[in-house]
């Protein structure tokens, strides 16, 4: 490295370590989540974060968007939420001389994160509305289409255990979040610093660190950390095995899978595996971070199949038997 790319990257990894020390002072435990989340958003990424009630995702998100400077919203998905309750509508105004034209006016969607709430709530012609402006970076309100700010993430939220009156993601939706994270429960210990922290006076608020260009020139800068072409491959073999009609596919793959992971898992990993790599420090992507990101990249892109299912077995465990095998 030169030196200004030395002096660089030195206070790129002081920013990343004040992130997580903010975070921390926050968020009990949870730290490899605030990484993953931190990784996903550093790759432009959308998140699916899956968890039961009271792991406090929301809170989880807000700090994060807090810390980093960023303009957050949170859209609350129910049964009657419209496509135009999230990118905004056009209204009949009068004017004083008694003119009437039309006026938009955005909706939550123009921020910089963006947290849907439940997405499973809302019908499919709302959850296309916020999959199009995931993807494009836009939003269509009659017939003009208007760009949104970079930097734009989305971290969506789902509850597993209630299914009644939900409307669950096709898997061609589902491929569009770059990570799915599954959020479990805290610690003895970590449950017990929680309830120490959330009994008192006043909570504890994160101080801001960033601000949005700041974040994109993070972003900007997780595309210069090198790949090795031995990486490259390693990631081509993994998805592939994902594949039961590959020939790379493992026995449990073959007997486990209807459908496995496209390549925009592969487009995932790679970008992932730099992300990660400048997070933990590292001038170089390797097989570790790879291996790293592979549950959150893989789980909700892979389809087990009835015999999976009839022994219990879930994508997760296909997964880390996969990694293992490799």
């Amino acid at each position: 490295m030169s030196e200004p790319a030395e002096a660089t990257w030195e206070r790129l990894q002081e920013t990343v370590k004040n992130i997580r020390s903010e975070s921390a002072n926050v968020i009990v435990g949870q730290d490899e989540i605030i990484e993953q989340l931190l990784t996903s958003l550093l790759c432009k990424g959308h998140c699916l974060l899956v968890g039961v009630p009271g792991l406090a995702k929301t809170l989880l998100v807000s700090t994060v968007a807090k810390i980093l400077g960023l303009h957050f919203q949170r859209i609350q998905f129910t049964p009657d939420l419209m496509p135009t309750d999230i990118v905004g509508s056009e209204i009949l105004q009068t004017g004083q001389q008694g003119e009437r034209n039309f006026k938009y006016v955005p909706g939550p969607i123009f921020a910089n994160l963006i947290l849907a709430d439940e997405i499973n709530r809302t019908p499919p012609k709302t959850q296309a509305a916020l999959l199009e402006a995931m993807q494009e970076k836009q939003v269509t309100v009659a017939g003009k289409s208007r760009r949104l700010d970079e930097p734009f993430t989305v971290f969506a939220t789902q509850n597993p255990i209630e299914h009644e009156g939900t409307y669950p993601l096709p898997e061609a939706q589902l491929d569009r979040f770059f990570f799915q994270l599954n959020i479990g429960y805290p610690t003895l210990d970590e449950e017990g610093e929680i309830v120490r922290r959330t009994i008192g006076h006043k909570l504890t608020e994160p101080a801001t660190l960033l601000d949005a260009t700041k974040v994109i020139e993070l972003q900007e800068a997780t595309v210069d950390v090198p790949l090795p072409n031995s990486v490259i491959q390693f990631i081509l073999k993994l998805v592939h095995s994902t594949r039961p009609d590959s020939e790379h596919a493992t026995a449990d793959v073959k007997n486990y899978v209807s459908y496995g992971a496209g390549p925009r898992a592969s487009q995932c990993l790679a970008r992932a595996a730099r992300a990660l790599a400048m997070l933990r420090g590292n001038s170089s992507a390797s097989e570790d971070e790879v291996r790293a990101v592979a549950q959150p990249v893989l789980r909700h892109r892979i389809i087990p199949n009835y015999n999976a299912t009839g022994e219990g077995i879930g994508a997760d465990e296909i997964i880390t038997r996969l990694i293992k095998s490799l």
